[in-house]
């Protein structure tokens, strides 16, 4: 077997096309997540446990259901029922909406380790819970979970070739329709996988320097 520039050189289109789709869905699937996440996190402490229970319920269920299986369901399942999406934008919400699961128990022990003292001086100035939220407590939360958070979104990084399962054209699965075509497999795939790793270890060396900027 000899490497083949040639190859690589009619990847390219399609692979630029892919690497396109692929931060598409990670930048909109990351927006997803910690916004939705934040809001499971903030229904964790919702008093009542009318809402409190139900949060937990759907959070667990997603959290332990496997990401392909929701993300079948969504594509094939829900449109029996009349409601349909194109495959990027269900892999985008399925995405988006499983990892919020995980970000809502980041923001959730980023809440919890801020200290007692600030609830209470919170309290003691008669604030709105509203304005407890948006000027105390979350701001300090936050600021200790970001690293953790970009941990995530390297996670669905790597994930998003699951969408390859609905046939959303990311990385991999133009690398597979381009070996498919040509019945050249290694330089597309290959392709792919430095790719991941040129995309993941720059993000990784931005969560490590967040680390030390903000958490120490």
């Amino acid at each position: 077997m000899t490497w083949d520039w040639s190859a690589v050189a009619d990847f390219m289109p399609q692979f630029w096309d892919g690497v396109l789709v692929t931060l598409q869905i990670l930048v909109l699937g990351s927006l997803l997540s910690f916004a939705l996440g934040l809001v499971w996190a903030i229904g964790f402490r919702v008093p009542t446990r009318f809402v409190r229970w139900p949060v937990h319920a759907i959070t667990e269920f997603i959290r332990l259901t496997p990401l392909l299986v929701q993300l079948f369901f969504l594509f094939f399942v829900l449109p029996e029922w009349g409601v349909q999406f194109s495959a990027l934008t269900t892999g985008t919400i399925a995405i988006g909406v499983h990892y919020s699961t995980y970000t809502a128990q980041v923001y959730r022990a980023g809440i919890e380790a801020v200290p007692a003292g600030q609830w209470e001086a919170a309290t003691a100035l008669s604030l709105p819970v509203r304005r407890t939220w948006t000027a105390v407590i979350l701001p300090q939360a936050v600021r200790r979970v970001v690293p953790s958070l970009g941990n995530y979104v390297i996670s669905m990084l790597k994930d998003t070739p699951l969408l390859a399962g609905i046939s959303v054209l990311e990385m991999l699965q133009q690398a597979r329709l381009e070996g498919a075509s040509t019945f050249q497999y290694t330089e597309p795939l290959t392709v792919v996988g430095v790719a991941f790793i040129l995309i993941a270890y720059p993000a990784s060396l931005l969560v490590r320097t967040l680390e030390r900027r903000l958490v120490h």
